[in-house]
């Protein structure tokens, strides 16, 4: 089963992005709520390799 950590790192960035802006962020639970498969299956893969990399 994957970690929530890469979900973590793609919510940060989405965060600072947000606060670059000037908008208000939703919460985390929202926000992996929001990402559609295509999004998931990403980072996923990513995982994958990073798993593979260590």
């Amino acid at each position: 089963m994957m970690k929530m950590s890469i979900y973590q790192e793609g919510y940060d960035y989405y965060v600072m992005r947000c606060e670059d802006f000037g908008l208000e962020p939703i919460n985390f639970y929202y926000f992996v709520k929001q990402l559609s498969q295509e999004q998931l299956n990403s980072y996923n893969e990513q995982a994958k390799l990073m798993k593979g990399c260590k």
